[in-house]
């Protein structure tokens, strides 16, 4: 079973607050990107890179190989999972990816969103994604940082 410390959806990936502040609280020493497009993107790889702390490996993997080779991850490696979207989420715990928790980090507003928290805005389509995860028995919460408390996920589906 992979150990798998957190699973946080934030749309700017690895970035100074989760390269800093979650990645020391959590423990982790890898943090996997499971993101298509950022899967064959070098350049903004390369950029993440720098983000990392020391000492934490980073990967970037696209959803379906996140799926295929999770489960053959070493007892020592404490990953956190950083997706973009909600629906990237849904897919690996579809695929047999266990996550039991979902970190709601940073969902930015765009057309057709609506603000439901400070820093997450949703969509329909987001809302059932959301719906859907519940559903599959995973715990949601809402917060921007470790620090911060978690604000009332309920905002999620509204």
């Amino acid at each position: 079973m992979p150990n798998i410390m957190l699973t946080r959806i934030d749309n700017r990936l690895i970035h100074g607050q989760v390269a800093t502040q979650w990645t020391n609280v959590i423990g982790a020493n890898l943090i996997l990107v499971a993101n298509d497009k950022v899967a064959s993107d070098k350049m903004r790889q390369g950029l993440m890179d720098m983000a990392a702390p020391n000492g934490v490996a980073t990967r970037y993997f696209t959803i379906q190989k996140t799926i295929d080779v999770i489960h053959k991850a070493a007892d020592r490696q404490k990953i956190f999972i950083i997706c973009e979207t909600p629906q990237d989420v849904l897919k690996l715990v579809e695929g047999g990816v266990p996550i039991t928790k979902v970190n709601v980090g940073n969902m930015h507003m765009a057309e057709g969103k609506r603000q439901v928290a400070q820093v997450v805005a949703v969509d329909d389509e987001d809302v059932e994604t959301f719906k859907k995860l519940k559903e599959k028995g995973v715990e949601l919460e809402i917060r921007k940082v470790p620090t911060e408390s978690a604000e009332d996920a309920q905002k999620l589906f509204k």
